[in-house]
């Protein structure tokens, strides 16, 4: 890796605060254009329009998918937006440059009886088990990213109001509520969970690990799916599931999607819109219920 390259990352982190999975992403795909570069004896900052399509010709080649290939064009978005800010470019030529068109697919979410159960299934009766329930209470009563959910910190949270100060993609501040459900085992965990795991050490942080750490987004994850093991749940659930399945349950019962869009933390309206799909179900029960040319009423 160059030095520009080097000090792209490190702006991502300290001053963009960018997800640690983003940036390691963004990380391989530098590696993936410049090692095209280097093969085919281009210098990043004379490439022209013919360069790049033929870079897409050889993503394409590597049988990515379109959203792989949409993410290495973020990335370079991104990465010649720096150079340009850091005037070794006059513009970016990856602007101009179109996404490859993506498939929609359908968000991966629990129902409610499922949720209920991934709940019920977690005990509460060690320190280490009690901060996995507040993880999974957060997770769903927030719909916060699990890089926000790591990120929280005690001075973030307003106990008598039930919000956290969330800092999201591209140090985006927001707020997010959690309910009664949440706030008790809030409360719990405070009360003598958390000075267990701390085992002595000091942490701004609200979730900590064993080790007397803040959590990582991959301890996080690897909670998730010992939980879903220990249930015998055959379904993929991940962090995000629970993401997903809170914007779906609030569309569900009645919430507007603008509302959900500020409650996610997303930039377009059009991102939360893959939710609309799954509120069919609801929305037929009202037509049912309330059309007055319908028989049943």
């Amino acid at each position: 890796m160059n030095e520009v390259q080097d000090k792209f990352l490190t702006n991502l982190k300290t001053e963009l605060n960018y997800a640690e999975q983003t940036i390691i992403n963004y990380q391989r795909d530098l590696a993936k254009f410049f090692r095209f570069l280097k093969k085919n004896n281009l210098n990043y900052l004379k490439i022209n329009r013919d360069d790049i399509r033929k870079y897409l010709k050889y993503l394409d080649s590597l049988h990515l998918k379109n959203v792989s290939i949409a993410r290495n064009l973020s990335c370079l978005r991104s990465f010649y937006n720096y150079l340009v800010r850091e005037k070794y470019l006059d513009y970016n030529i990856f602007l101009s440059i179109k996404n490859p068109k993506l498939e929609k697919k359908l968000p991966n979410f629990l129902g409610y009886t499922e949720m209920q159960e991934l709940l019920d299934s977690i005990e509460t009766n060690s320190a280490e088990a009690l901060r996995n329930r507040l993880i999974v209470e957060l997770l769903y009563a927030t719909g916060c990213r699990v890089s926000e959910l790591c990120n929280i910190k005690l001075t973030n949270i307003d106990f008598s109001n039930h919000t956290i100060k969330i800092w999201g993609k591209g140090s985006k501040e927001r707020i997010v509520y959690y309910g009664e459900y949440a706030a008790d085992f809030l409360e719990k965990y405070l009360a003598h969970a958390r000075e267990e795991l701390l085992k002595g050490s000091k942490s701004s942080y609200l979730l900590i690990s064993n080790r007397g750490t803040n959590l990582n987004v991959n301890e996080v994850e690897f909670i998730m799916q010992k939980i879903v093991h220990d249930l015998a749940l055959n379904r993929h659930v991940t962090p995000h599931t629970l993401r997903h399945t809170f914007a779906t349950h609030l569309l569900n019962n009645g919430a507007d999607i603008k509302s959900v869009q500020e409650l996610l933390g997303h930039a377009s309206l059009n991102t939360t819109g893959i939710y609309t799909h799954v509120t069919s179900d609801r929305l037929k029960e009202v037509y049912l219920k309330t059309f007055p040319r319908n028989k049943g009423n």
